[in-house]
C-alpha cells in the first residue's frame, strides 16, 4: 500500500541530501584535492555559454553588488561561488522532486536497481562535466571513482528515504484507518526531523572543517613561496617610494597609494585560482623560433636582467568609480629579451600565450619589439606572485586592461596566425586600452581644516590613464566652475596619481564631481558608457552632507 506524496516532499528530500553532499565534496577537495562539482559545473557553463550571455551575467552581478553598496573587489568572487553552490543545490532539489514523483507514479517497491538508476541519472552528466572542466591534479580514474561513489550514495540514500516515507507494510484490518493515519503522520514527521538534523549536522561540520583547512592551506602555500624563493624587498629593506619626498599628503580616507597584496583586486575565469607546482613548472617557448626554449623559474630569474616597475592595473569590467584597480611593484624579465634568445623567425607575427586555467591571449610581436617594458612577471612587492594572482608567471602589457594579461602562464607559441583572446572571443574589445578615469575616494567631512577664517574640507582620490599619465585633475561642486586639484607625484609613468582638493566648507547637501586629463592634455571621456565592450566612461560624482 502506498501513501500520498507530493513534489514538495521530493524537493525536501533532494535538499536534505544535496546539502551534505556538497559539504562532503568540499571537505574532500580540501583534504585530498578531489573535485568540487559545483565549481566545475559553473566553470564549464562560463565556457560553453554564448559570450553575450556571460557578459550579461557579469554585468548583472556587478550592477547588483554596486546597487547594494557592496564592495565588488571583495565580494565578486564570493558571489560567483554562491551562484555555483546555489545552482548545484537547486539541481539536487529538482532531481529529488522529479525522481520522487516518478517513483510514486510507478507504484513499485523501491529496490537497489532504483538506487543505481537514480544515482546514475543524477550524477553521470555532472561527473562527465567535472572530469572535463575540473582543475584537480589527481588522476581522472581517482576522480571518477570518487564521484561515482558519491552520486551512487546519493541514489541509495534517496531510495532508502523514499521507502521509509512512502512504502508501508500492510497493517491488521483491526486498526482503524484514522488511527493508522495519525500514527503514520507522527512517524513521518519524526523521521523528517531526524533526517533534517542529520543533514544539517553533516553540512555544518563538513563545510566548517573544510573552510578551516582551506585557510590553513592558503597560509602554508603563501609562506612556502616566500620561504623557498629569495625575495628582494621586504620589511625594513624596502627602499623609499619614488615620491617619498613629495610634500602633498593624500586627503584622509583616500585609498592607499600602494595596495597591500591582501587587498589587491582578484579576477580569474575559474571559480578557484589555478594552483601550479613551481618546482616542476617549465615554460616552453615554441613555434616560429630557431631556438626553442624550456625555461624554469630559476632561468627567468638568473638568465635575464631583473626589471622592476611600479604598475597600476585595472579590470575592464569596473564601473566609473571602480575599486577593481590596484598598484604594486612588478618584477620580472623583459619579454623582448626572452624572445630575442629564442630567435624569432622573420615570418612570425604573434605570440600566443596559454594559461593553466584555460585562458589564452595573443600579443603582437610588433608591440613587444616596440615596448621593452612588456614583462614576464614573477614577483609582486618583492615576493613570488601570490597563487591568487598568477603564480608562477604572468605577463604585463602597459596601457591595457587586465583582460589582456594572462596569469598562470604555462606555454608560449610564436606564430604567423592571429588567434582572438579568451575575452575577445566573448565579444570584449580587441585592443582593451585603458580609458582615462578619475575617482573621488573621500569627502573628509570629519577632517575639516581651519585656514584662517576659512574652513576647508579635504577631498581626494585617484586618477589613472594607463601608461599615458595624468596632467591635471579638476573638481566642481553642484555644477559650478571646474577647479584644479593638487597632484601628488606618481610612483611611475604607469601608476595612478593621487589628487587632493581642499574645498571651502559650505553647509548643506552637495554633489562633488571630478574629471581628469591625460599627460598630453587629452580630456577624460565625460559621456557615460557601460563597461562592455571596451571599458566604462563617464564622470564620477559623490554626495556630501555637511
Amino acid at each position: 500500500m502506498m501513501k500520498n506524496s507530493s513534489l514538495g516532499t521530493g524537493a525536501l528530500v533532494g535538499a536534505l541530501l544535496t546539502a551534505p553532499l556538497m559539504a562532503v565534496m568540499y571537505l574532500a577537495d580540501q583534504l585530498a584535492g578531489l573535485p568540487f562539482v559545483p565549481f566545475d559545473l559553473f566553470d564549464w557553463m562560463t565556457r560553453v555559454l554564448p559570450g553575450p550571455v556571460i557578459t550579461f551575467g557579469i554585468e548583472t552581478m556587478i550592477n547588483t553588488l554596486t546597487r547594494l553598496g557592496i564592495d565588488v573587489a571583495d565580494t565578486a568572487k564570493l558571489a560567483e561561488h554562491a551562484i555555483a553552490v546555489l545552482q548545484f543545490f537547486l539541481g539536487g532539489v529538482l532531481a529529488g522532486a522529479v525522481f520522487y514523483a516518478v517513483a510514486k507514479a510507478r507504484q513499485t517497491r523501491p529496490d537497489w536497481m532504483v538506487s543505481l538508476v537514480t544515482g546514475a541519472l543524477y550524477g553521470l552528466p555532472q561527473i562527465a562535466i567535472s572530469l572535463v572542466a575540473g582543475g584537480t591534479s589527481l588522476h581522472p580514474l581517482i576522480n571518477l571513482a570518487w564521484l561515482l561513489a558519491l552520486f551512487l550514495g546519493w541514489g541509495t540514500a534517496f531510495k532508502w528515504i523514499y521507502a521509509r516515507l512512502e512504502w508501508v507494510r500492510p497493517r491488521p484490518e483491526a486498526i482503524e484507518a484514522a488511527e493508522a493515519r495519525s500514527v503514520q503522520a507522527i512517524d513521518r514527521r519524526q523521521f523528517l526531523i531526524l533526517l533534517g538534523t542529520s543533514a544539517a549536522t553533516i553540512t555544518v561540520v563538513g563545510s566548517s572543517l573544510a573552510a578551516v583547512l582551506a585557510r590553513a592551506e592558503r597560509r602554508r602555500g603563501e609562506q612556502t613561496l616566500q620561504d623557498t624563493v629569495a625575495h628582494s624587498i621586504s620589511g625594513d629593506e624596502r627602499p623609499p617610494f619614488p615620491n617619498a619626498n613629495d610634500p602633498l599628503s593624500p586627503a584622509p580616507g583616500t585609498r592607499p597609494e600602494y595596495t597591500p597584496l591582501k587587498d589587491f583586486y582578484k579576477v580569474f575565469i575559474r571559480s578557484e585560482p589555478t594552483v601550479i607546482d613551481g618546482s616542476t613548472w617549465v615554460l616552453p617557448i615554441t613555434g616560429l623560433v630557431d631556438n626553442q626554449l624550456m625555461l624554469t623559474l630559476d632561468d627567468l630569474r638568473q638568465r635575464y636582467p631583473r626589471r622592476d616597475q611600479y604598475v597600476t592595473i585595472s579590470c575592464i569590467s569596473g564601473r566609473v568609480g571602480t575599486n577593481l584597480i590596484s598598484t604594486t611593484l612588478w618584477s620580472g624579465a623583459s619579454l623582448k629579451e626572452v624572445l630575442a634568445e629564442a630567435k624569432v623567425q622573420q615570418a612570425a607575427r604573434y605570440l600566443n600565450i596559454t594559461s593553466g586555467d584555460g585562458f589564452h591571449e595573443t600579443i603582437s610581436l610588433e608591440l613587444i619589439e616596440a615596448d621593452e617594458r612588456l614583462m614576464l612577471c614573477y614577483d609582486w612587492d618583492g615576493y613570488p606572485l601570490p597563487v591568487d594572482h598568477g603564480f608562477p608567471l604572468r605577463v604585463w602589457i602597459p596601457d591595457r586592461y587586465g583582460m589582456k594579461q594572462p596569469k598562470w602562464i604555462t606555454a608560449m607559441e610564436v606564430t604567423d596566425q592571429y588567434k582572438p583572446g579568451f575575452w575577445v572571443e566573448r565579444r570584449w574589445d580587441e585592443l582593451a586600452q585603458v580609458k582615462a578615469t578619475s575617482v573621488i575616494d573621500t569627502v573628509a567631512v570629519d577632517a575639516v581644516i581651519q585656514d584662517g577664517e576659512r574652513r576647508l574640507v579635504p577631498v581626494g582620490g585617484i586618477a589613472f590613464a594607463g601608461a599615458r599619465q595624468i596632467s591635471k585633475v579638476e573638481l566642481r561642486v553642484d555644477g559650478g566652475p571646474w577647479e584644479a586639484a593638487q597632484l601628488r607625484s606618481p610612483f611611475s609613468e604607469t601608476t595612478w596619481v593621487i589628487w587632493r582638493y581642499d574645498w571651502p566648507f559650505q553647509e548643506g547637501r552637495h554633489i562633488v564631481e571630478v574629471r581628469c586629463a591625460e599627460g598630453d592634455g587629452t580630456p577624460q571621456i565625460e559621456a557615460t558608457s557601460e563597461a562592455h565592450p571596451s571599458g566604462a566612461t563617464g564622470i564620477h560624482r559623490k554626495e556630501a552632507n555637511l
